[in-house]
């Protein structure tokens, strides 16, 4: 994909390029920047046929979370997925009314009217499939396609309940359209230039990178980057669909993610240092130290849908274990719920909650192939003071759990040990 030429032939007949682009919704948070992004996206057609794909309005989504839980701390998440919906389904309509007020034709859609079809799982659906039908249709009327995203809907037979993609869907919605639809180009609008070696809001130095691997940018999005979200990254690998991440509201070039150049072995075998604060550590203290035990408590985290990260597990000498582990934030509340009557089973001793903890991680695909990776980043945190609760690993990442106050020291640090300021 990211061909150049205007257009790609098809049994010998020259068809117009098609490119998917999503605007985040830092880029459409205004009537004003929707205005703006409608008249770059006319500037930039070029004869291509364009889907756009939209997020929430600014904060949005989050307002609308906060309205459900003044009303439930805990909101049914079927009733929670059609509201949070709404949000794309505003900022697309909008787009669609701005791109008609420059005198192109459009059409906006929903995630399905555009054919998105996912599992049943509130707050977290995956895309099992993507009729694209009715989105080629009104691109050969030659209208601009505009897709509400981070959302699908379930099946016909289960009454086409409608769903949502989790934090950052908005993005798996590009990519999944873009390898449904066979697209030339998927392009990442959002309010930075590029993917950079680590937050440029914490590091001054951060340097952009003009390209990075699926695998990298997997692990990079996995450990709190906020630039793609995860899922997306793993459709684009599995779809051989190269994703430029650029900035909508100017022209620097951005950053391709695309496969591993396998002939470039001269470079930083680190490529990025990602750090999140969102999660929050959970110990299941006084665990009886058998075996299944610990089937029994990641078992009923696994039915419940909810991811963990950073596992450890001290055995004492009275037969007894501490078992601690980590979870995104929003999953904080869920995760206490599964596991009440976890405890009661197995005989455990309490549930401890610590949310002053943060992952500071190293990634790049030539830390497998380099050793003493692992102390060179033990070594700057233990410099700088930082002391290391836990460590989770890859091949290709190494992740530390720090307490979340010393996250801006560890990123800075890590990123002047590794060199990462260098082009």
């Amino acid at each position: 994909m990211h061909r150049q030429t205007p257009v790609s032939s098809f049994n010998g007949k020259a068809e117009p390029v098609i490119v998917v682009q999503k605007y985040g919704g830092s880029s459409v948070a205004t009537t004003e920047k929707i205005r703006n992004v409608a008249k770059r996206i006319a500037e930039k057609a070029n004869g291509a046929r364009i889907v756009v794909v939209v997020s929430a309005m600014g904060d949005t989504t989050d307002d609308l979370l906060n309205m459900a839980q003044e009303l439930c701390p805990m909101p049914d998440g079927r009733e929670l997925d059609k509201l949070l919906a709404t949000g794309e389904q505003i900022s697309s309509a909008l787009m669609t009314i701005a791109l008609q007020a420059e005198g192109i034709s459009a059409v906006s859609l929903t995630g399905g009217q555009a054919g998105i079809i996912t599992e049943k799982v509130p707050g977290k659906a995956r895309i099992l499939k993507i009729d694209p039908r009715r989105i080629r249709e009104e691109l050969n009327n030659e209208k601009v396609v505009v897709v509400a995203g981070f959302q699908g809907v379930t099946d016909h037979a289960n009454w086409a309940d409608i769903t949502t993609l989790g934090r950052g869907g908005s993005d798996t919605t590009a990519v999944a359209l873009a390898a449904a639809l066979k697209a030339d180009r998927c392009e990442i609008y959002t309010d930075v230039d590029g993917v950079y070696t680590t937050d440029p809001r914490i590091e001054p130095l951060a340097a952009k990178l003009d390209t990075i691997c699926y695998e990298e940018m997997l692990e990079m999005a996995g450990q709190g980057a906020r630039v793609m979200h995860s899922r997306a990254v793993e459709l684009g690998e599995l779809y051989d669909v190269s994703i430029l991440v650029a900035n909508s509201a100017n022209d620097t070039p951005g950053t391709v993610i695309t496969k591993e150049d396998p002939t470039m072995e001269v470079r930083n075998p680190v490529r990025g240092i990602a750090h999140d604060t969102d999660v929050a550590r959970l110990t299941v203290v006084s665990v009886p130290d058998r075996p299944g035990i610990a089937y029994q408590v990641f078992q009923r985290l696994a039915e419940k849908n909810i991811n963990v990260d950073v596992i450890l597990q001290n055995v004492s000498k009275s037969g007894v274990a501490d078992v601690s582990f980590t979870v995104a934030m929003p999953d904080l509340e869920k995760t206490k719920c599964a596991l009440y009557p976890v405890i009661k089973e197995i005989g455990a001793e309490d549930l401890v909650t610590d949310q002053n903890v943060a992952k500071v991680s190293i990634i790049g695909s030539g830390i497998r192939s380099h050793p003493g990776y692992a102390a060179r980043m033990f070594g700057a945190l233990s410099a700088d003071g930082i002391n290391i609760l836990g460590i989770s690993t890859s091949e290709i990442r190494i992740t530390c759990l720090i307490e979340k106050g010393a996250v801006r020291n560890a990123v800075r640090a890590l990123h002047k040990t590794f060199e990462l300021e260098k082009p």
